[in-house]
């Protein structure tokens, strides 16, 4: 008799737990219908862009026309400048005829130049891949280095025409300088040369880290210095608060145990990165992929209904990290985002 009282309780746990499950799947059903399901995620933007959107068509039919317009347009924008500049750069990588036609029509427009030295940049990252070097053959690798040196000229041309303010030619040249293994003394150099146009540059800030980062040419310990050096003098808003989650991210998210997230450090960078979101213009370019890392921290920190809210803002849109990095960004982005949604619904998680 005595045995069958533990065996009783264990069934009558079960049965409410699977109770529990199954009302909280319906929930989770119900409270999530509005979400995008993962085979309708777009693994191209970070965030609904009706601009770019038009533009890449235009490219797509060969148009040059509505791609100058719109960076002309970003004026002194610097980071919708640089944003627009690399969607454009991306298709004269795969095809250039189009750009060959703008440069034919107006020989120095400076946008021209700068997206013809970024295309040069994309385009021997297309080459290499983003395989670890390893897995890079030397075929891959050759063509890569080549195709960077080339970009160097481009480069002087796109500085020579671009306005005396304009970071975008700069700040572009960061890829190359880790590609071709720049010493720290030349990164330095080129550093003080975009931090000069634009001290608080999103994309500039996250292009540097990954030269600082451990599996370029620094360690974990210089990318974290280096991020907690933008953070500690950026505004309110530039968003250069993320890039400390970034540095941990890059050093820490394949090794650290899951308890890592929830460490009051981690905690106080994913705060502060929140207060930075909170303050940002609206239409910030660099916004959307905040919120996609932002969300994962959250959710792995088990604060559910606030990682809710940044899923539900970027919802539908996954080209940016730590999404990027999962072999299928989608099933990668829909898998976090229901586990966040599953446990708002139920009322667990951290506070």
């Amino acid at each position: 008799m005595h045995g069958m009282i533990p065996l009783t309780i264990l069934v009558v746990s079960l049965v409410v737990w699977l109770v529990k499950r199954r009302r909280t799947s319906k929930l989770a059903a119900a409270a999530g219908a509005d979400l995008v399901p993962r085979d309708k995620q777009n693994t191209n933007r970070s965030f609904p862009d009706p601009e770019a959107d038009a533009v890449e068509a235009a490219l797509a039919r060969g148009e040059w026309q509505p791609a100058a317009q719109a960076i002309a347009a970003a004026g002194t924008d610097w980071e919708r400048r640089s944003y627009l500049v690399d969607i454009v750069a991306d298709h004269a990588a795969r095809d250039d005829a189009w750009l060959r036609a703008w440069q034919a029509a107006r020989p120095d427009d400076p946008d021209a130049a700068v997206v013809r030295a970024a295309a040069q940049v994309a385009l021997a990252w297309e080459i290499r891949t983003g395989a670890w070097a390893k897995h890079v053959t030397g075929e891959q690798a050759a063509g890569f280095l080549r195709v960077l040196e080339e970009a160097r000229e481009d480069f002087a041309r796109a500085r020579k025409l671009a306005l005396p303010e304009d970071p975008t030619p700069y700040l572009k040249e960061i890829p190359l300088y880790k590609g071709l293994n720049a010493p720290h003394e030349a990164m330095l150099a080129l550093w003080d040369e975009v931090t000069a146009r634009a001290p608080y540059h999103y994309e500039a800030h996250a292009a540097a880290l990954q030269y600082w980062c451990a599996k370029w040419h620094g360690s974990a310990e210089t990318a974290r210095d280096f991020a907690g050096q933008a953070a500690a003098s950026a505004p309110p808003g530039s968003l250069l608060t993320v890039i400390r989650l970034l540095a941990w991210f890059e050093h820490h998210h394949d090794d650290a145990p899951s308890e890592a997230f929830g460490w009051p450090e981690v905690r106080g960078m994913t705060d502060a990165a929140l207060a930075d979101v909170a303050a940002a213009r609206p239409d910030h370019p660099r916004l959307a992929e905040a919120r996609h890392l932002l969300a994962y921290f959250l959710t792995r920190q088990e604060r559910y209904e606030a990682a809710l809210i940044q899923f539900r803002d970027v919802d539908g849109y996954v080209d940016a990290l730590p999404w990027r990095y999962f072999e299928d960004p989608a099933k990668a982005f829909c898998g976090v985002r229901d586990a966040a949604l599953r446990g708002a619904v139920s009322g667990q998680g951290a506070s």
